[in-house]
Formats: structure tokens, C-alpha cells, sequence
């Protein structure tokens, strides 16, 4: 499919609603990002690149990156993993506290912040550096060896870490936090400020569209099961506490960041990213969730 057309059909369309959201001011380096920026990319499986508008620009990928930290967690163990986060929507914030309590220190799902914290744990008991465990991976996955964290923008989130650092000390004092603090806190922070672009992001989630082969070498980054089932979870809990709404309006599995960036996967067909840094209440891209949507309804292809 030649998705050029869609896509020109798509960056017109959204360039009124780039005023529209939000950045995430609460990280002090995002809030000076320019709000009236858009790019989207399609990757093939095979690796033919269709993008537009500013799918070039490299951005804070945040939230993205617990999807390629969730990935190494699970090639290090498997479904012993889910003894310590589970894997339900939330139906709370990203960056909620409340269901730690109740649920005795065990997250609903890797991908609020809580969850997330829990696979950089687990990521800092095996390696001695885990936030280059996660750069040199998303190196291989995009085939961009110059990928990389931006060190201001994780002293800027670092230095405003304080509820991240409540929902740590919270999971430790039920156990499930095996590391120091600090320590979890200074990786998660640093894998959350890894910078890409849209056509690297799009490269880089090939391999869920591929049934956890990576299209670009064969390597196999995941069991033909646990792609499926990572795919599930980005269906139902990768963009925030909008999953369901999400799942109505564009039917592709899907994982979101407060940089303003959202991946998103065709089975068997292509990887996807979008980004635009204005954010709806959700924390999810406001025009690339609009974008997302066109894109299925124009061309027709979902999971559904």
C-alpha cells in the first residue's frame, strides 16, 4: 500500500489542532518543546519508510521507552515477571499512588509509572548500567547506533521525581523493590529521556508487528507468545488511563509518552510512530491520537 497520499491527507488535516493540548510542563526541559510540531512515520516489514512532516525531529521518547525496558525484563524472566506487576488497565493516572496501597506494593501494569518502575528494578538487579541496556537495544532494534538519552532532560525529570520516588518507596516497603532507590530512580529517569525520531521509533516496534522477529536482521527479540501478549498489553494499558477509548477509536496496540509521542503496530504489516507535544488530560498526544485514528478509518486496517 502506497501510504503516502494518507499520510499528506493526514498532516493537513491536524495543522489546526496543533495549538490545541498541552506539554508536559511538570518536566521543566519538555516545557520549553515548541507546541506546533507533527511528524508521523509507517515502516514496512519490508523497511520501506513513508513519513512526513517532522518525522526527522528527535524527541524525548518517555513513557515509550517502559515498552523496550518491559521487553528486556521479559527476556530476562519471562513470566516470572508477572509475580510482581500484573497486567490490568489501571483505570487511574499514569502517575497515581492509590492502587499501591490496596494492592500490597504490586502495580497493575508495566506501564504506569509504578509498574515501570518495578521492570527498571528488575533491569537494575541484572546489569550494571540498565539505561544503556535500553539505548543499546533500541540501537539495534532501529539500526541508529547514535541513539541515545539526553542527560538535561533526565536531571530536569530527576529533579522533579518526587511522586515517582513516593511510588518506589512505597513498592519497597512491601518488598517488591529489590534495589536502592536512587538507583532505580536515576535509571528510570535516564531510559525515560532516551531521544529518537519518528522513523527510528517506527523501526524500532517492527518486531511486534513481525511476531517478535526483527524484520531488519531475523533476530529474534521475542517469542512468537510474548510478542502477542506484549501487544495485548499495549492494547489495553499503553496509553494511560484512555486505553479503552483508545482501543474504540483507532483498534491498533499502541504505547504513549508525555513527549508527546505514540507508537503503534499493524500485525503483520508495519510499525508506526506519531508525535506531536500537545497533550490531551490523558497525557497522550492530542493530534497523534487523531492522527491514528485517520489513519485506520482512511485505510481500513486495524486488529479488528
Amino acid at each position: 500500500m502506497d501510504y503516502r497520499p494518507v499520510l499528506e491527507q493526514i498532516h493537513a488535516t491536524v495543522q489546526p489542532l496543533l495549538d490545541q493540548g498541552r506539554v508536559a510542563s511538570y518536566i521543566p526541559e519538555l516545557a520549553a518543546v515548541p507546541l506546533r510540531q507533527f511528524g508521523m512515520a509507517i515502516v514496512t516489514l519490508d523497511g520501506r519508510v513513508h513519513s512526513v512532516g517532522d518525522a526527522q525531529v528527535a524527541f524525548s521518547i518517555q513513557s515509550i521507552s517502559k515498552l523496550f525496558a518491559l521487553v528486556l525484563a521479559l527476556q530476562a524472566e519471562g513470566d516470572a515477571l508477572w509475580q510482581r506487576v500484573g497486567r490490568e488497565p489501571s483505570g487511574t493516572p499514569f502517575n497515581s499512588l492509590v492502587q499501591l496501597e490496596s494492592e500490597a506494593g504490586k502495580p497493575r501494569n508495566p506501564f504506569i509509572n509504578a509498574g515501570a518502575l518495578v521492570v527498571t528494578d528488575i533491569l537494575c538487579s541484572r546489569y550494571a548500567v540498565p539505561e544503556n541496556v535500553v539505548s543499546e537495544s533500541l540501537q539495534k532494534l532501529s539500526g541508529n547506533p547514535t541513539l541515545h538519552y539526553d542527560a538535561r532532560v533526565a536531571r530536569s525529570e530527576r529533579a522533579h521525581s518526587d511522586r515517582n520516588a513516593a511510588m518506589a518507596h512505597f513498592a519497597k516497603s512491601f518488598g517488591n523493590l529489590r534495589n536502592p532507590v536512587d538507583a532505580v530512580l536515576d535509571a528510570y529517569c535516564r531510559h525515560c529521556a532516551i531521544t529518537m525520531n519518528c522513523e527510528d521509533l517506527a523501526r524500532a516496534v517492527l518486531f511486534l508487528a513481525n511476531r517478535g522477529v526483527n524484520p531488519r536482521n531475523g533476530e529474534r527479540v521475542l517469542s512468537a507468545s510474548l510478542s502477542k501478549r506484549l501487544s495485548a498489553l499495549m492494547l489495553t494499558c499503553g496509553t494511560y488511563d484512555a486505553a479503552g477509548d483508545f482501543a474504540f477509536r483507532v483498534g491498533l496496540p499502541a504505547k504513549s509518552g508525555v513527549g508527546g509521542g505514540i507508537v503503534a503496530v499493524i500485525p503483520d504489516t508495519c510499525g508506526i510512530c506519531v508525535w506531536s507535544p500537545g497533550l490531551d488530560e490523558s497525557g497522550n498526544s492530542h493530534a497523534g491520537s487523531l492522527a491514528l485514528e485517520m489513519l485506520t478509518t482512511l485505510t481500513g486496517r486495524s486488529i479488528f
